[in-house]
């Protein structure tokens, strides 16, 4: 039979259920109490009303009532002790890193010295109007021109008009980063005409070399110019080829959705290793979800590589709990009705497991959401937890590949390859067509040799092989609304 429960700290007074616990069946000292589901916690001693509970060696919240040894810890006896803003001080703390590691990869290296992991064609519409007339374009550009590049995509949304101020600001900062990208070998902008984000706006924060514009209302036949245009676009393109890079080129992405029980223990750490070996070869890693560094803040605030980087990640960490209070919202309303059923009982142990995709990495920036990458290292970017709107701030930030740990599955795919790596064996075996690395090999074999072989397969896919969502189709943007629509 295997290993019944998991106790990641010493001190822990839980252990997570690796398998669905039977009442009556004893491990680790203790007897469960009723029937425990895979993912879930135990206690494995007394716990008084008003403990707090450790998980990962840290607090996760407070018990609402005595606990048993044995009997089941979640929701109906834990609850959150999240504040609504935090006083914190700067004191740094040097951690172990990976060495540094010698790996390369066949990318595509810009004119501006970034390297991109795919030369595609990439439409922009300007605003929701002409989005679905940039996917016509691009559906019959990518029959017309299939081979040249490594593929043509629109990316739709419902923004760029009826926004005001920052929120406007904000649809054109993503959309004018997403042209810049390193993976986009040539951008079509569609624009409307009459539109809040006027073209000239956005012409005005782009510098990618091959790129073409195209207003729907003064084209006499929006589809056959635009694809004209791709024409243009892929004849300069195709002539990029793939060169042998050195890892430190990448720009890893890391972002969890639909986290379980395991993801803390199998995924989230997992993907840390790879944070820590770009970043350790001089390459970049992005953390984005800011609600779900709460109640773990203070972990990256140790690692920030100044006091200017530290107030950074205060102000970025406080302003975001302020924006929920500011909507009449608690910050700790996350986690999500699938976290719970997964076994995740408050925010705090869903950020203690989520920050854990960082690694050990030196925070050496603070992004607002729109920007891109200025230094190597590790960057934390600001944007919500929601899958779609941060993963498309990852992209636009200039991440080339993305990392997507998930407990719970989704087949969601983003502009920029989105590596699907489940945290338990179960869900990487129910579905195979989602999900491209199994995690759950972590607690069958060992961390190292796990690294070693999520290591290969990114360099694999940063090559050129494609991700499960890549096969599926799987390509979206979210944009993040936060003002007011006319």
């Amino acid at each position: 039979m295997t290993a019944a429960l998991f106790q990641i700290d010493p001190r822990d007074p839980v252990a997570t259920a690796l398998r669905p616990l039977p009442a009556g069946e004893h491990a680790l000292g203790v007897t469960v109490a009723a029937d425990i589901p895979q993912g879930h916690k135990v206690a494995l001693r007394p716990i008084a009303a008003g403990e707090a509970v450790h998980k990962f060696g840290f607090p996760i919240g407070r018990a609402t009532r005595a606990i048993a040894p044995g009997e089941h810890v979640h929701t109906h006896n834990v609850a959150t002790a999240l504040e609504t803003s935090g006083s914190y001080a700067y004191r740094p703390a040097a951690e172990a890193t990976e060495p540094a590691r010698q790996a390369t990869f066949l990318g595509y290296r810009r004119a501006d010295g970034r390297v991109g992991t795919r030369n595609e064609i990439w439409i922009l519409p300007t605003v929701g109007c002409v989005g679905r007339t940039a996917q016509k374009i691009a559906e019959r550009a990518a029959q017309r021109f299939a081979g040249r590049v490594d593929g043509i995509h629109a990316f739709a949304h419902p923004f760029g008009c009826s926004q005001l101020g920052d929120d406007l600001q904000g649809t054109r900062a993503i959309l004018s980063a997403l042209a810049n990208h390193p993976n986009a070998g040539g951008v079509l902008l569609v624009g409307l005409g009459c539109e809040s984000n006027q073209m000239r706006d956005m012409l005005a924060g782009i510098s990618q070399p091959n790129l073409r514009t195209i207003g729907a209302q003064s084209a006499s036949d929006e589809i056959e110019e635009g694809i004209a245009l791709i024409e243009e676009l892929v004849a300069h393109a195709e002539q990029s080829v793939r060169t042998c890079e050195p890892m430190s080129e990448l720009v890893l992405g890391v972002k969890c959705g639909g986290s379980d029980g395991f993801s803390g223990l199998t995924a989230n750490p997992l993907v840390g290793r790879m944070s820590d070996a770009v970043t350790a070869s001089g390459g970049t890693a992005i953390l984005t979800e800011i609600p779900e560094i709460f109640g773990a803040e203070q972990l990256l605030m140790a690692r920030a590589e100044s006091e200017a980087v530290f107030e950074r990640i205060v102000g970025m960490v406080n302003g975001f709990k302020a924006y929920f209070t500011r909507h009449g919202e608690p910050v700790s309303e996350n986690p999500s009705p699938g976290n719970l059923a997964g076994g995740i009982t408050t925010l705090e142990e869903k950020s203690l497991g989520a920050v854990q995709k960082a690694g050990h990495a030196t925070v050496t920036d603070v992004l607002d959401y729109g920007d891109r990458v200025r230094h190597r290292g590790l960057a934390l970017l600001e944007a919500p937890g929601n899958d779609a709107v941060s993963s498309t701030a990852l992209a636009a930030a200039g991440a080339t590949v993305i990392l997507f740990t998930t407990g719970r599955g989704t087949p969601l795919g983003f502009p920029v390859p989105t590596v699907k790596i489940a945290s338990n064996s179960d869900l990487a075996a129910r579905k195979p067509g989602w999900i491209d690395f199994d995690a759950g090999q972590v607690l069958a074999a060992s961390m190292d040799e796990a690294r070693d072989a999520l290591l290969d397969r990114i360099l694999v896919i940063a090559s050129g092989a494609s991700t499960a969502a890549e096969r599926n189709g799987e390509r979206e943007i979210a944009i993040w609304k936060r003002g007011v629509t006319l």
